[in-house]
């Protein structure tokens, strides 16, 4: 049986762990052709090998730091070598500091918008001119629940998150008279390393915050991901959708 992304090519930046990690493993399970983007590049070149073997789909590695513009465009000049088409972009990469006011340096600032939303940015702009061509895409921004309703201690990563949303439903106007898709997806609370690795108070606490009282998994973002990337979601564009659990702030 053909899956839901038979044939496609999608690019996922962040994909060696957590949630970039599955979006990738659901993806080729559904029989997409992959690029596979992550700063290591033992662990993308492992995973590679699974996900060819297990699902006979075609996987590139494409190991750089997303924030490297000029890695960015060689990628892109590979994937119109390789393949000739780029089908839809996930652009999960990101990077959390927490940082109470009073004590964010300009290099922490730099490092999470340059990572969580430039980098992006760039991402999409490449994209669109593969996609502008094709009169066809799908882009997919990662954004977080903290970029629609903040958190303490997270002024800058909420203000890259929130700009992600604002890039999101900009380039959603600009590129619908393409059929070009652009959304985002907000996950709240979600089984990750970053997850596990907060004390034990803040994490009991960030549990009882969730109505449907259980942890978010990397699968429920991706098959979200797998839905907005798939002709199913085909006239939906400009949209932020949270996977939260009725997650509280």
């Amino acid at each position: 049986m053909k899956g839901l992304l038979h044939d496609k090519v999608i690019l996922v930046t962040g994909a060696t762990k957590g949630i970039g990690r599955q979006i990738a493993v659901t993806f080729a399970k559904n029989g997409s052709h992959l690029v596979i983007n992550g700063r290591n590049e033992e662990t993308l070149t492992i995973l590679q090998q699974e996900l060819m073997e297990t699902y006979s789909v075609q996987v590139i590695v494409a190991p750089y730091d997303v924030r490297d513009k000029d890695k960015i465009k060689e990628t892109f000049t590979k994937i119109k070598t390789d393949f000739g088409r780029l089908d839809a972009l996930v652009n999960n990469a990101g990077i959390l500091q927490d940082r109470l006011l009073g004590m964010i340096d300009a290099k922490m600032i730099e490092e999470t918008f340059d990572t969580n939303l430039t980098a992006m940015i760039y991402h999409m702009q490449f994209a669109s001119r593969f996609m502008t061509r094709q009169k066809n895409g799908s882009i997919v921004n990662i954004s977080s629940i903290i970029g629609m309703n903040g958190n303490e201690g997270q002024v800058v990563y909420g203000a890259s998150k929130a700009g992600v949303i604002g890039a999101t439903k900009s380039a959603a106007k600009e590129l619908a008279p393409y059929n070009i898709r652009v959304n985002a997806i907000a996950p709240g609370f979600i089984d990750t390393e970053m997850a596990r690795s907060i004390p034990e108070n803040k994490f009991a606490e960030r549990m009882e915050s969730i109505k449907m009282k259980r942890i978010g998994t990397p699968e429920d973002v991706a098959n979200t991901a797998l839905y907005l990337c798939s002709d199913l979601s085909s006239y939906v564009t400009g949209q932020v959708i949270g996977v939260d659990g009725g997650m509280t702030i």
